[in-house]
């Protein structure tokens, strides 16, 4: 765990945020050693921060035992220089146990997934997050998505509550983001953290943006450091005909592939890291992998993404 506060790293992004892919081997084992060069070359690409063992990182496919060991790994291949955040979810029982072997493990921050399965309404949405919050020191973004969608007056909440940084968003609803800032701003002014936590967040970065939200996490990171950084250096300088020419180019058809299988937005990127040479195994069930085809179609466009930045120059 580093010393300096999680909320005062991340706000002012030096790179990309960083969502490493989990490692498994022939037999389906995870890999540590493959895991741990992953995280070294996303540290040394320029990553802002390590959010193991989340979405892409199959948090849903990890034993408690394999979870606490490749958070432990991100940590100690981190040593500090960008601080680790590592998924909790389930039940409320089980995430406050995932949070707690985290804490163990050396994590700077927690990213609380939603609850298993339930539709639970706001008041119980609300408790569930402020127990996994107070099960450890640790400073805790929340991810809204799926079945854990709040309403202003429940992030106000949220941010009132000791522990709770920050809000990923992954439903995509610019309407109730732009209200959700407003509400907190008005009603719990203080440094809330906001991330776009959308697949392939480059694409929509620019609307999100325009409503304050400057964090963002990138999947494309993963397997084309470099095409992403570039992004994110364009973004923030204003380079507007860098950031249009990879949208066009590389990002707008990526999310078009992405879309052409369920669980691409981890098997694809995951297929992307083993065409840059690090062989990190095939998703686990109930994943699967993608077509052949796909995979091509994904070399020739990672492909095409290099050729822009090469033509930016």
């Amino acid at each position: 765990m580093t010393s300096a506060p999680l909320a005062v790293r991340l706000t002012v992004p030096s790179g990309p945020l960083f969502f490493p892919v989990t490692a498994y081997g022939p037999g389906g084992e995870v890999d540590l050693d493959v895991f741990r060069a992953h995280v070294r070359q996303g540290v040394a690409a320029g990553a802002a921060a390590v959010f193991a063992c989340c979405g892409t990182g199959e948090f849903h496919a990890l034993t408690p035992e394999e979870f606490q060991a490749c958070v432990r790994a991100a940590v100690e291949e981190a040593a500090g220089r960008v601080p680790v955040v590592a998924g909790a979810g389930y039940g409320t029982a089980l995430a406050v146990r995932y949070a707690r072997l985290a804490e163990e493990a050396g994590a700077d921050g927690l990213l609380a997934m939603p609850p298993y399965l339930v539709v639970a309404g706001q008041e119980g949405l609300v408790r569930h997050y402020r127990e996994v919050a107070a099960a450890t020191s640790l400073p805790v973004v929340v991810y809204q998505r799926d079945n854990a969608v709040f309403t202003p007056a429940s992030v106000v909440e949220l941010a009132r509550t000791e522990g709770i940084v920050g809000l990923k968003d992954g439903v995509g609803d610019l309407d109730l983001m732009q209200r959700t800032v407003s509400a907190v701003r008005a009603e719990a002014p203080g440094d809330f953290l906001y991330f776009n936590g959308l697949p392939t967040a480059e694409l929509t970065q620019l609307a999100y943006r325009g409503i304050g939200v400057t964090l963002y996490s990138s999947a494309v990171f993963c397997f084309a450091p470099e095409i992403a950084l570039a992004f994110h250096r364009a973004l923030h300088a204003g380079d507007d005909a860098t950031v249009d020419r990879l949208l066009d180019g590389f990002y707008r058809p990526f999310v078009e592939l992405r879309a052409q299988g369920r669980g691409y937005a981890v098997s694809l990127v995951k297929a992307g890291v083993r065409l840059g040479g690090l062989d990190v195994g095939e998703v686990r069930p109930p994943l699967h992998e993608p077509t052949e085809d796909h995979v091509k179609q994904l070399a020739r466009l990672t492909e095409r993404g290099h050729a822009l930045l090469e033509e930016a120059r």
